[in-house]
């Protein structure tokens, strides 16, 4: 059989199995290219051609083109100009050919950007997030076409769902990847503190101010700042930041002249603050200056499917580093996981599988190696509770509610009182913890 009619064949094959697909060589140029991808990309796609060159056009940001040469897999989102003058996004997947190296070259799949078929693409790796669900997966295309721009964010997501990675996602796809990036908890700090933290301060500002000191303003200059928890900020230091964001200077604590300062804002929140602006705890001027784009993060209990994988990516990372090796996770194990509303999300998630290598042995993690707060089942007013699985099991907590005010007396509940570690089972700071208390009206015994 002649080359061309061998080429055709195995062009013809690959769309069978896969659809819109290009296959290149170790330099990056086509070999084998579907019908479907030239369909898709608008391109001749000729063999010899950089698949980069397609893919990436002048763009200045060539993440798939710098992933490759790297030797490491890539996802993310192009742009392509259709013939009639609009364009389309496709969602753009690599798999390296040989798995030791890519020195055999890569395989490129293309789908279209929302399609259906992208909820059935498997695990998926981006920033150092994982997930296999669609709605995360559409949460990474909005990062991957917001972070080349200069736009303030917003990310909302509860609590250890994983907003500062969402944040340096944001640093490494902008032009900003070089400079520095610096995050900062704004509930972790006392408002005197915190407000020198962020703008600084100079020398003889106050007591014990011995030399000049630069804030995070300054600390990030060129670079992405995120405020974590912004909607803790007291009222006094939102209009100072406020004005920073609408002078792009500050003014440290005891100086008089302000410094320009280039940053750009990334903050997080895991309440809305549309509602805290109504209820007077934040500035409807700031919110508005930092929900210029506003990015949502699913919260892991409405993304069952990547339980399994989470707990599996950090068994990968965490075996060799214990004591422990885990190879396999017991049935009655993943269930227990999967039915955990996980209030803490993906950072809970994580200490549950520290906790089961500390605690458990063996190659299998087993449904006794899991925290009680797993094992215990709520009870239902429809249905009886099952009985514990494993003897000498804590009482079973009180039934879960969805109100943010019952999810907070539960934890301090289970905690015995102590506010430090129902704070720790949530997932946030002690004085976050006892300022939504005092918020919402809640005396814990």
């Amino acid at each position: 059989m002649e080359s061309d009619s061998l080429r055709t064949l195995a062009e013809s094959a690959l769309e069978t199995a896969l659809g819109a697909a290009v296959v290149v060589g170790p330099d990056l140029a086509i070999v084998l290219a579907t019908p479907r991808a030239r369909e898709l990309l608008n391109e001749a796609l000729s063999v010899g051609v950089r698949a980069p060159d397609v893919l990436c056009g002048d763009g200045q940001t060539r993440r798939i083109e710098e992933a490759l040469l790297a030797g490491q897999p890539a996802q993310g989102i192009v742009t392509r100009a259709r013939r009639d003058g609009t364009t389309h996004q496709l969602w753009v997947r690599t798999h390296r050919l040989s798995p030791g190296s890519p020195r055999d070259g890569w395989l490129i799949v293309f789908s279209p950007a929302g399609s259906s078929s992208d909820a059935r693409v498997g695990p998926v790796e981006f920033h150092g997030m994982w997930t296999q669900d669609a709605r995360m997966l559409e949460c990474f295309r909005v990062i991957e076409r917001v972070g080349p721009e200069d736009d303030t964010v917003l990310v909302r997501g509860e609590t250890g769902a994983g907003k500062e990675l969402v944040a340096r996602a944001l640093h490494e796809l902008s032009a900003r990847r070089n400079g520095p990036f610096r995050a900062i908890n704004c509930a972790a700090f006392p408002q005197s503190l915190l407000e020198s933290e962020l703008f600084g301060h100079v020398r003889g500002a106050f007591t014990g101010a011995h030399r000049d000191t630069p804030g995070h303003f300054l600390l990030a200059h060129r670079g992405t700042l995120f405020l974590d928890e912004v909607a803790e900020l007291p009222l006094e230091l939102q209009a100072k930041l406020l004005r920073v964001l609408e002078t792009r200077t500050v003014i440290p604590i005891g100086g008089r002249e302000p410094i320009a300062v280039d940053v750009r804002i990334v903050s997080a929140t895991h309440r809305a603050l549309r509602g805290e602006v109504e209820a007077g705890r934040f500035r409807a001027d700031l919110m508005y200056r930092l929900r210029v784009i506003p990015v949502f993060i699913p919260p892991l209990r409405e993304r069952p499917s990547d339980i399994a994988l989470l707990v599996q990516k950090r068994i990968d990372v965490t075996n060799g580093r214990r004591r422990r090796r885990i190879d396999s996770i017991s049935p009655a194990a993943l269930a227990a996981l999967e039915r955990h509303d996980w209030p803490g999300n993906v950072r809970e998630l994580f200490n549950c599988v520290a906790y089961a290598y500390a605690m458990g042995d063996g190659p299998e993690l087993q449904l006794s190696d899991l925290p009680p707060e797993i094992l215990e089942r709520p009870s239902s007013p429809a249905v009886a509770p099952a009985a514990p699985i494993v003897t000498n099991a804590p009482p079973p907590s009180i039934a879960p509610d969805t109100s943010e005010r019952s999810r907070l007396d539960r934890a301090v509940l289970e905690a015995g009182g102590n506010r430090s570690e129902a704070a720790r089972r949530l997932g946030m700071s002690r004085v976050t913890l006892w300022r939504r208390l005092r918020e919402l009206g809640t005396e814990p015994d």
